[in-house]
């Protein structure tokens, strides 16, 4: 079995074989692994959710959003160890920003409760990490990706903002407004976020560019919500995307001469270029 794992730093202790987390039968990691899952009232979806979750995870963190239904009972039965964190404030930024701040491991994907995502890719995410990127971020128009729950109007809109942020800050992203990511926790210190709604992963893919952390696309499959409706609203929150693209300030002059002198990883190709 192969292992990847960050470089160590100086006086850090070099990581025992028992130390090791068995990913595949060709990857093994040490970085323990946290997985944040904001919900509201999503009982009936969670089963979905939690059998595609892999086992070597280190800890699952439910941020319950004030829940009316048996979301957190379903969740504590079928993961007993989750850690359940409750949300005080509201929308589903708010929420994710609560659950990081619960997060023990050194890595941290964040997942939607409804069913629409495979845990089984959580694998690609960290072996993307920690072969070197800082921000593995899914795209289900990548290569290999794809969706099952976008109209053409949402697909359309998405395209739009997505040319938008490409072209004022010097992105290379195929997908903006998508839930399914994972970084190194350490990340939250340069990206800051300060948004409560669903513009929270715009937020986040901007200020990552901003920072100058490397990222790396996942072809991810989105599928259809299983149960109940989504709290999504085309219009809304395309403008509230909107308003947090054009508040943010491009900073692509510096992006370009710290390009100059340090590799990037290209999102496209997995590569380092």
């Amino acid at each position: 079995m192969s292992s990847v794992l960050r470089p160590a730093t100086a006086g850090q202790d070099v990581p025992t074989a028992s130390q090791y987390r068995p990913i595949s039968t060709h990857l093994a990691i040490t970085p323990p692994v946290s997985v944040v899952i904001p919900a509201m009232n999503e009982a009936e979806n969670l089963p979905y959710v939690f059998k595609t979750l892999p086992d070597w995870i280190h800890e699952v963190v439910l941020v319950d959003g004030n829940s009316t239904d048996d979301t957190v009972a379903v969740a504590r039965e079928l993961w007993p160890e989750v850690k359940v964190v409750k949300q005080h404030g509201k929308g589903k930024g708010d929420a994710l920003i609560t659950g990081f701040e619960a997060c023990t491991g050194d890595i941290v994907v964040m997942i939607d409760a409804d069913g629409s995502a495979d845990g089984n890719e959580i694998v690609s995410y960290v072996s993307a990490l920690v072969s070197g990127a800082d921000f593995a971020k899914g795209s289900r128009f990548a290569n290999g990706g794809g969706t099952d729950d976008m109209t053409f109007i949402r697909k359309l809109g998405n395209w739009a903002l997505c040319t938008i942020v490409n072209r004022k800050f010097g992105a290379r992203y195929t997908d903006l407004c998508y839930g399914y990511n994972a970084f190194w926790r350490h990340c939250l210190d340069k990206i800051d976020l300060d948004c409560t709604g669903f513009e929270v992963e715009t937020l986040m893919n901007i200020r990552v560019v901003k920072a100058g952390l490397k990222v790396q696309e996942i072809p991810s499959y989105e599928y259809l919500r299983i149960h109940g409706a989504s709290n999504l609203r085309a219009v809304r929150d395309g403008l509230r995307v909107l308003k947090v693209i054009l508040g943010e300030r491009s900073n692509r002059r510096a992006l370009r001469r710290r390009a100059r002198h340090s590799p990037m990883l290209d999102s496209r190709r997995g590569e380092v270029s």
